[in-house]
């Protein structure tokens, strides 16, 4: 397992370079992406802040965002992810948005979404989002395997903008 410092710096330090910054909303992780963008020494250059998006209350108190106003769309899906990551975005008013929601697991979620599921989202000067399936029930090693994924779609986003 990679240290949070390792899965932090290299965003960290594109977004230091550019003089950006970011706000995170996150789920399944648990909050392990901003800790590893936290972990790096100058942080408060470029993370402005973000939060455990976990339940519906959380939802609507720390995003705003109601899902009855987006017909058809559910949590654990790219469109919500990318609600999410535009809305962290858009209150904390950060250059960049990133978004994760999925299952850890050991079980699937309501949705019939299997554990190890995630879909990750970046808003921004170039908008991406995708979805992962780890295939595994191990709620901590997905947790990993996700804040890995949504580090490494935001750089892939910073190194698209130039």
């Amino acid at each position: 397992m990679r240290s949070l410092t390792s899965l932090g710096e290299t965003v960290g330090a594109l977004l230091k370079a550019r003089g950006e910054t970011v706000a995170v909303s996150e789920s399944s992780t648990g909050g392990l992406v901003s800790a590893a963008l936290l972990a790096v020494p100058g942080a408060s250059a470029y993370f402005m802040g973000g939060g455990v998006i976990y339940t519906h209350p959380a939802r609507k108190a720390l995003l705003g965002v109601r899902l009855r106003d987006h017909p058809g769309i559910r949590s654990a899906s790219e469109p919500y992810a990318a609600i999410a990551a535009e809305a962290i975005r858009g209150k904390l008013e950060t250059t960049w948005g990133l978004a994760e929601t999925g299952a850890a697991g050991p079980t699937g979620n309501r949705y019939g979404d299997a554990a190890g599921h995630t879909c990750v989202a970046v808003a921004g000067p170039v908008a991406r989002r995708f979805t992962l399936e780890t295939g595994s029930a191990d709620r901590e090693a997905n947790m990993w395997a996700f804040a890995e994924a949504a580090l490494a779609e935001l750089e892939a986003a910073l190194r698209a903008a130039g």
